[in-house]
């Protein structure tokens, strides 16, 4: 019990110093609003704490099948730190923030070729943006880009070398699927492959649509502008980190699936082999 209260509170200790990262790093003036920084980063370590503190799961998906979540948490908090560094720069530059800076350059200008996801998100930007923006923009997206793909080859490999979740021990799929109802709907291993590819289908997706989505509704929505280095930091990595999480979240699914045929294969085998014996 008290291995579990302790792992909830460094958990959503974690989250809340995630949630203010920005806010403390960055000079005072570029934060217009500190207290609801701190009402979200208090909201968030409560939601976790709660989460991980309770024997019965509720809308956390993978709870006990390490290192999907952590794979999760360690992605969002590389963004955030490194866009945070990036972003100081511009207002107070040291050895750290020119170092992470000139490597956000270096990434942009890798990954900004024609039809990428970071030239989209480049081209959604109003036509009337400086150019100091759309720098930032380009490096901000290159940055959270690379780190996703980064995120998703490791969960790959976790899948493929380590054989999660099977190193974990025995997969509960109610407490580590807890909205996904294993009882309706039809065959388990249909529905988790069928959901799980819709989500690697969507993750893919997801950082070409949504700049195309943003630059299409332009003229009906005015688009959100990113001079606000918090509000870049904010938005490049959910673009980012929200895909990334949907293709890793569907590899799971195919995972599991995968393990449950594999399971049903060996017993009806067994069956047979009892029978003929």
């Amino acid at each position: 019990m008290i291995a579990r209260i302790t792992g909830a509170a460094l958990r959503g200790i974690l989250v809340a110093l995630m949630v203010v990262t920005p806010a403390l790093y960055l000079p005072g003036y570029t934060t217009n609003s500190p207290e609801i920084v701190v009402l979200l980063a208090i909201l968030a370590f409560v939601l976790t704490f709660a989460e991980y503190n309770s024997t019965f799961p509720s809308f956390i998906e993978f709870r006990d099948a390490p290192p999907l979540n952590r794979l999760r948490f360690i992605a969002l908090m590389s963004m955030v730190v490194l866009l945070t560094l990036i972003c100081k720069h511009k207002y107070a530059p040291t050895n750290v923030t020119t170092l992470f800076a000139g490597m956000g350059v270096l990434i942009a200008h890798l990954v900004d070729f024609p039809f990428s996801p970071v030239r989209l998100v480049v081209l959604m930007l109003p036509d009337h943006a400086t150019l100091n923006t759309v720098n930032s923009v380009r490096i901000a997206a290159g940055v959270s880009y690379v780190v996703a793909l980064a995120t998703v080859a490791a969960f790959y490999i976790a899948i493929r070398v380590r054989g999660w979740p099977i190193g974990n021990g025995a997969f509960n799929v109610w407490i580590n699927l807890p909205l996904f109802d294993p009882t309706t709907g039809g065959d388990v291993v249909s529905r988790l492959q069928r959901d799980g590819r819709i989500n690697v289908v969507l993750g893919v997706l997801l950082p070409f649509f949504i700049p195309a989505l943003v630059k299409a509704t332009s003229d009906l929505v005015n688009p959100i502008m990113l001079d606000n280095p918090q509000t870049l930091i904010w938005t490049m990595s959910a673009w980012a980190f929200l895909p990334a999480s949907m293709i890793m979240r569907g590899m799971a699914m195919l995972r599991v699936s995968d393990l449950i045929e594999e399971k049903r294969r060996r017993a009806y085998a067994n069956a047979e082999a009892v029978q003929t014996a």
